[in-house]
């Protein structure tokens, strides 16, 4: 197998989280580490050096680093508001790509990149952006089941986040909470996986109608609960929730129900599983959640030995998603998250900000062209406040 040569810009905790997971893939070898605070870059060089691995050259940008080492795959994990010029950067020098999420905190310099990366990948250079629960072992499962049709026509769904973020966590940088720079509250950072589970597993929406608000918190401008509504192309309708008001902290949890089963993910687990073609029990007036096939399911789907890894220091999903990017450079294939699925979730996200200010449904295809660009989004629904 011939070796990829990788590049990790952005060298704090989430390229740490990057490095832990490359260093799985006997094929690859960390090359180069770029950022701006030479601290940065020499701490992670010591933690990749201890771990046994050669000790990789630190560059303070891009160029730099693409001059002096042969690179082929560069991975992002840097502050959000870096990700499209430097993705641009990367995509523009030939070079695969991995983005950490979010791939943006604004639509349209999203969409930029999306245009990059479909050009690119005419001419075999991989994009992808991290979105790591696609490949929790819960999630392929329902989303196996949703591809096979074992849960009849979807129906409905609901997503919610519950999660609790003190003030002091709002209040431990100038950027935290506004819309420059964080892009959303709860929703945004918090809530922006589950919102790309919801749309892998529903497929496309069509109309969001949704509520912001801050309950919770103070000295921010971004929501800290969001509530909406949306109506997807295949009929389906579900409920989409986060907050970082609930406090202690309770559970992620996808809600998926159809005319013939019904699943649920609560904590990246699969909680519950029921399709009629799995036979069973079955009643005309329901099992009310009777006749749990979960154990069953996920039998079929075996994870692979993580040495009992702690989740905490041991990214398992990052790993589960390099391993398909890897695939897809090595088969000359598109990846299993692609930039444009990254732009869809962040255009759901928008839909649910434009939706909260003007007070009013929108539709996610007219958030998708533009139309509400130039719009300043905000917290709450003025269209309310002005009734």
């Amino acid at each position: 197998m011939s070796t990829l040569n990788v590049a990790i810009t952005g060298c704090g905790v989430i390229g740490r989280t990057h490095a832990v997971a490359l260093q799985q893939f006997p094929e690859v070898r960390i090359v180069a580490l770029v950022d701006a605070i030479p601290a940065a870059a020499e701490a992670l060089a010591d933690f990749i050096e201890k771990q046994g691995a050669p000790r990789p050259p630190q560059f303070s940008t891009l160029a730099e680093a693409f001059a002096a080492e042969d690179i082929d795959l560069v991975a992002l994990a840097t502050p959000s508001g870096l990700h499209i010029q430097q993705g641009l950067e990367v995509l523009a020098a030939g070079k695969h790509v991995v983005i950490e999420k979010p791939l943006d905190v604004d639509l349209t310099r999203a969409q930029e990149i999306e245009a990059a990366a479909k050009e690119a990948a005419e001419k075999g250079v991989v994009a992808s952006v991290i979105s790591q629960h696609r490949f929790d072992q819960s999630s392929v499962a329902v989303a196996d089941a949703i591809a096979k049709g074992r849960f009849g026509r979807l129906t409905s769904a609901i997503a919610s986040v519950a999660w609790w973020r003190s003030q002091g966590y709002y209040d431990s940088g100038d950027w935290r909470g506004t819309w420059a720079m964080d892009g959303g509250g709860a929703l945004m950072n918090q809530g922006v996986h589950t919102v790309d589970l919801l749309l892998w597993f529903m497929g496309r929406p069509v109309e969001i109608h949704a509520h912001t608000a801050l309950l919770a918190h103070e000295r921010i401008e971004v929501e800290d609960t969001a509530v909406a509504t949306v109506t997807f192309e295949n009929g389906g309708l579900a409920v989409l929730h986060a907050t970082t008001s609930a406090y202690p902290g309770l559970t992620v949890r996808v809600q998926l129900m159809g005319s013939e089963g019904s699943a649920v993910v609560d904590n990246d687990r699969l909680q519950y599983f029921h399709s009629k073609d799995a036979g069973g029990e079955s009643a005309d007036m329901g099992l009310q959640g009777g006749g749990n096939q979960a154990d069953q399911e996920l039998a079929k789907y075996p994870v692979e030995d993580y040495k009992a890894a702690d989740p905490t220091t041991y990214p398992a999903g990052h790993v589960r998603q390099y391993r398909d990017i890897l695939a897809a450079i090595a088969g000359g294939r598109q990846p299993g998250v692609t930039v444009s699925d990254a732009v869809n979730a962040l255009a759901a996200v928008r839909s649910v900000y434009v939706s909260a200010t003007l007070g009013q449904p929108v539709l996610f295809d007219d958030v998708l062209a533009g139309k509400y660009n130039d719009l300043e989004v905000r917290t709450g629904s003025s269209a309310a406040e002005s009734a």
